[in-house]
Order: C-alpha cells, then sequence, then structure tokens
C-alpha cells in the first residue's frame, strides 16, 4: 500500500481528544511475512472502540531496514493528515527472535510513535524487563478473539488485507497438548497468521496501555503505563 492510499485509508476525524493510534507489527522471515495493522482507539463511555484502519504485509524478502523505513512512513503519513499535537501513537514490535535487532533499528531512527516491543512467549504472566514486555502468546490471540466477538473490535471490510486476516482467523485455532498447555497456530503447515498477529500486538496495546501525554518522537516510551 502506497503512501497515498494510507492517507486516503487514515481520515482525520476532528474531535476535542487527541485521536490515538495503535500499530502492531509482526516480523516474519524468509518464508513469512512481515505485516502491519494499525488501528484507532475510541472513547465510547467508559468502554474503548478498537477501528482497524490499516493492514499490509511486506513482500517476502523484504529487507528489515526496508520495513522499517516503510513502517516509518506509514506512521508520519498519521501524523501528517492530523495536528501532531492532536494526535498520540504507538507502535508495538514482535520483539522475539530476529525482532531484537529491529527494535534496535527502530530506536536508531526518527519515529512518529512511542516504541513498545513486545516479546510472545508461553506461560501465563505478563513481564516487564530492559523495556520489553513480554507477553503469553495464548494473551495475545484471546484479545483479538474477544474483541471480534464483543464488537469492541471492527475491521473495515474495504481493506485489502480484510479477506486474508479473516481467512488468517479461521485457519487459527487452539490446540491443547497432553501437557495441558495451550498451543496457537495454524492448523496446517503453508498457513501464515501474521496479519492475526499484527491486529493481536496492536490490539493488546491498546487494551493495556492508558497514554497520559503526547508521545515522544524518538521510541521512547514517555507518556504510557501498564
Amino acid at each position: 500500500m502506497n503512501y497515498q492510499r494510507v492517507s486516503e485509508t487514515l481520515r482525520p476525524v476532528h474531535s476535542v481528544a487527541p485521536k490515538q493510534y495503535f500499530a502492531g507489527l509482526d516480523l516474519g522471515q524468509a518464508q513469512d511475512f512481515t505485516a502491519l495493522a494499525i488501528i484507532e482507539r475510541i472513547k465510547t463511555g467508559i468502554d474503548w472502540q478498537l477501528n482497524c484502519l490499516h493492514l499490509e504485509r511486506f513482500p517476502l524478502r523484504t529487507s528489515y531496514p526496508a520495513i522499517v523505513a516503510q513502517v516509518c512512513q506509514r506512521l508520519a503519513a498519521l501524523t501528517k493528515i492530523n495536528s501532531p499535537a492532536r494526535i498520540q501513537t504507538c507502535l508495538a514490535v514482535d520483539a522475539t527472535g530476529v525482532g531484537a535487532p529491529v527494535v534496535d533499528l527502530f530506536r536508531q531512527t526518527r519515529i512518529d510513535a512511542s516504541l513498545q516491543p513486545i516479546q510472545i512467549v508461553g506461560g501465563q504472566n505478563v513481564s516487564h524487563e530492559g523495556g520489553v514486555t513480554r507477553v503469553p502468546k495464548r494473551d495475545l490471540v484471546s484479545c483479538i478473539q474477544v474483541g471480534l466477538q464483543s464488537k469492541m473490535l471492527r475491521i473495515a471490510p474495504k481493506l485489502s488485507e480484510a479477506e486474508t486476516l479473516a481467512r488468517e482467523l479461521q485457519n487459527f485455532q487452539v490446540k491443547i497438548t497432553d501437557q495441558a498447555n495451550d498451543v496457537y497456530g495454524a492448523w496446517r503447515t503453508g498457513t501464515h497468521d501474521d496479519l492475526v498477529l499484527a491486529v493481536a500486538l496492536a490490539v493488546w496495546t491498546a487494551k493495556n496501555t492508558m497514554i497520559s501525554q503526547p508521545v515522544e518522537p524518538f521510541g521512547t516510551t514517555t507518556g504510557y503505563s501498564y
């Protein structure tokens, strides 16, 4: 998706409160796509409405520096169509495995968002260490499932990757091992889950993050509390 299409999809809506966006980036490797999801968080009474406004898969074998540059362009598009003082954005990046050096690339780059590295782990407890949040995969999966079932999370059907996301969700399932551990993943070989995880990263961060002040532009987490 090019810059112009991103700008057209993410049209601003005039409001008093700053617009709050949460992006999720799931990093692929040689045979897996890297995927980006951007959602807008809107206060509705005592609850939140999460609207997915952007879904994107990067071509296979796209270099990580190129991905970092393109993600920064997508986030800059948000700032361009909104007043910088009226927008707050957080980028949740999969810091598992190959994600750690990509997080370092983001930290070295000017980015119009607060950076939140997330390691996807097993187990049941969320933990924080060294600026990285460790989140059980079951938590990520459940937040997107509950969000869709409760209609708190809405996916714009006009998005070019909306049908791909729907297929991924259909193929995504929970398997219970003999040890009673949850194993999340696609049910057959060759099925991708990159868009599911990108959306899950954005949704989990939106549900567990309180923005108290405008974000800093260099990947800090100032203004965010968990």
